[in-house]
């Protein structure tokens, strides 16, 4: 599957025993890559190739039994490079 979804969605915080800053993905893209995707790897996630602003990146996205969605893990270095805080609202693209 050679797909790409355009994704605005706020940047959240996950303070478990280490804090990961992710973005979900929204419920209809989110339902169609559980459709459509056949490879999965470790935990169900997919990996994908991710672009947010000039940064582009390799990494995967995993289920969330909660919300029936995926969650992306943005990177320390990427919000860093992209000057992103928890909160910000932004735009990527993600492709499976």
């Amino acid at each position: 599957m050679d797909k790409k979804y355009k994704i605005k969605s706020k940047v959240w915080l996950y303070s478990g025993q280490t804090a990961w800053h992710f973005v979900g993905i929204p419920k209809k893209e989110s339902e169609e890559i559980k459709k459509k995707c056949k490879i999965k790897i470790g935990f169900g996630s997919v990996p994908v190739m991710v672009t947010l602003g000039k940064t582009k990146w390799k990494t995967s996205i995993f289920p969330d039994k909660r919300s029936g969605t995926y969650l992306l893990p943005i990177k320390a270095e990427v919000r860093k490079k992209e000057n992103i805080m928890s909160e910000d609202t932004v735009s990527l693209t993600i492709q499976i």
